[in-house]
């Protein structure tokens, strides 16, 4: 059997990058999978992609809309009949020096990150608790480290995990798991980076002991299906660096 066969999911930025690689590991685990992203055309084709190896569904909402965030755990419950996990993986930032960074900057690091995450989360409560399901929110080495123009998106990453930590204690007692992945993975960004600035790519992998940036799919993605799996049923309020040890947290 594989490992989450009858589940279902939620998946927000799924059309590319982390988010895909995490998709594709669900469906591919057994899961069906509501993908969620702003960009209907890519969206439709990921899910078409994905449709290949299960049950793959495509919902085009703008985070931003927070009115509209209710609708996504109503339609993957309408379409699926439940609802198992919640990954929230989407994230919009601009990458600026703080001194530089603008209110509108702040404003949609938090909009699509902490904001996005904690509505969806809302919205997911009494379904999850149904299901004793889980909730996988992302984080970032950049919000527990620093890094130099990552103001809004660390603040964003941050106070993500934050809620995290106190989800895990309200919700644990009804058997709803809440944990953080913090990936380093090859998305569509981090191979822009590496194409325009291919020296502080390199140092970069220089600092990751394993000496490989992340799949995906393949690292990232079966991290998600390992939590989202009844073998992480005792795992809960946990940050899980899936990063090569860049940031090592013992």
């Amino acid at each position: 059997m594989k490992q989450l066969d009858g589940k279902v999911a939620i998946v927000t930025g799924g059309a590319r990058g982390v988010a895909k690689g995490v998709a594709a590991a669900f469906v591919k685990a057994g899961a069906k999978v509501l993908i969620v992203d702003r960009e209907q055309d890519l969206g439709e084709a990921t899910a078409a992609e994905l449709g290949a190896f299960g049950d793959v569904a495509f919902l085009a909402v703008d985070l931003m809309d927070r009115a509209a965030l209710p609708g996504v755990v109503d339609e993957a419950v309408r379409r699926f009949g439940r609802l198992d996990t919640l990954v929230n993986a989407a994230q919009a930032s601009q990458q600026l020096l703080l001194k530089d960074t603008t209110v509108e900057a702040m404003d949609l690091a938090l909009g699509t990150g902490l904001w996005a995450t904690f509505l969806l989360m809302q919205a997911a409560y009494p379904h999850l608790v149904a299901s004793r399901g889980s909730v996988i929110n992302f984080g970032s080495g950049a919000g527990i480290e620093g890094m130099p123009t990552q103001a809004s998106y660390g603040a964003a990453k941050e106070a993500i995990r934050s809620l995290s930590k106190t989800a895990a204690v309200e919700w644990g007692p009804e058997g709803v798991r809440i944990n953080v992945i913090c990936p380093f993975a090859n998305s569509p960004g981090v191979e822009i980076w590496r194409q325009h600035f291919p020296e502080a790519y390199a140092a970069q992998i220089g600092k990751v002991p394993l000496r490989r940036i992340g799949d995906c799919e393949s690292d990232i993605g079966a991290a998600a299906v390992f939590l989202a799996s009844e073998a992480a049923s005792y795992v809960t309020g946990q940050t899980l660096m899936v990063d090569g040890g860049q940031v090592r947290s013992f």
